[in-house]
């Protein structure tokens, strides 16, 4: 298949890899529900040879294949693969010959092999191909490719918030608080993600070395003070930025950045960001205040970690790798859900 084609053009094979993870499932609804892709082969070691209605009863009268085991779905080298697997899982895969392949884990985000050490704990098995993947965040990364690194949820979030504030603000300013929805730790069973530890709690974690921060400086050019929190809601993520200036009216320059965008709102000036309003969709709003006692500017970014921050973000890479609308197939409208 030829990448960056017409609108009009043959649906496009999908393949994903991991189906059974929160972010593969979200995946699977989307390309399901994508009128230019038809999914063709849907890997899970936990269910292969199962039909879909294993994974969720609702799925048992969906127009899809039975589950393959994950290596039998990256052999199909359909025209596109999306990879829903863990960090260190992805880092080792046989990457298809052809196709577009869009990677959601943080597996090939990073340029440099020896980060993956400090941030992920593994040794990166394929340092050299590092370089052939593209970061994708669409709304500050023109190019594309048939390799994507969909970001992170949090990075994304931050990145949409100060990515076209860049050069206007102080780089050793930035201090970063993110709060995300119990989905964003996965599904695999963590003593932190049980119900006793999340339920009336808020609590941080990782504090001064989540594996999101190097990619979040990677794009700015310096590095940020992040800390996350996890939130006692199943999904759901916001970004709040605290920085400083060095002049310029930073929300003229987030209201000129994404003013043709369909996926991005920059919010009246004095409303805040909320998550209710964009849980379950693939949409990012952002609010900016000052700071009456500082010199400061505080910038938020809500978005569904799940959502812009995972599987509908890697809709809208692969929308734009073969030549479609970005927010084709994208849950981008409706109000009062």
């Amino acid at each position: 298949m030829t990448y960056k084609t017409h609108t009009m053009q043959p649906m496009a094979d999908v393949s994903i890899v991991g189906a059974a993870g929160y972010t593969g499932q979200e995946t699977l609804d989307r390309v399901l529900g994508h009128p230019q892709l038809r999914l063709v082969a849907v890997g899970s070691d936990s269910l292969a040879g199962k039909a879909g209605g294993a994974l969720d009863p609702r799925l048992a009268q969906a127009a899809m294949p039975s589950f393959v085991t994950n290596e039998a779905a990256l052999a199909h080298e359909a025209d596109v693969t999306i990879v829903c697997l863990s960090h260190e899982a992805a880092a080792a895969i046989e990457i298809p010959h052809g196709g577009v392949v869009v990677d959601l884990s943080g597996a090939h985000r990073l340029r440099d092999a020896v980060a993956y050490e400090e941030w992920y704990g593994f040794t990166h098995p394929h340092p050299d191909g590092l370089g052939d993947w593209v970061y994708g965040l669409p709304e500050l990364v023109a190019e594309t490719s048939r390799l994507i690194a969909n970001p992170g949820c949090y990075a994304t979030a931050t990145l949409l918030a100060l990515g076209p504030l860049r050069d206007a603000i102080e780089p050793d300013s930035v201090v970063v608080d993110g709060l995300s929805g119990m989905t964003g730790a996965g599904r695999t069973l963590k003593d932190s993600s049980h119900a006793g530890a999340v339920l009336e709690n808020v609590s941080p974690y990782r504090v001064g070395r989540h594996q999101h921060v190097p990619e979040i400086a990677q794009l700015l050019g310096f590095p940020v003070s992040f800390t996350p929190h996890l939130l006692p809601v199943r999904r759901g993520l916001i970004a709040t930025c605290n920085v400083r200036s060095t002049g310029p009216d930073l929300r003229a320059l987030l209201v000129a950045a994404y003013a043709d965008s369909a996926v991005v709102t920059v919010l009246p000036e004095g409303m805040a960001p909320e998550l209710a309003r964009v849980q379950h969709t693939d949409r990012a709003e952002i609010g900016v205040f000052a700071d009456s006692f500082t010199d400061r500017t505080v910038v938020i970014c809500a978005e569904d970690n799940l959502g812009k921050g995972a599987a509908g973000q890697a809709i809208q890479n692969v929308n734009r790798a073969l030549g479609l609308d970005d927010t084709l197939g994208l849950r981008v409208t409706g109000v009062l859900v």
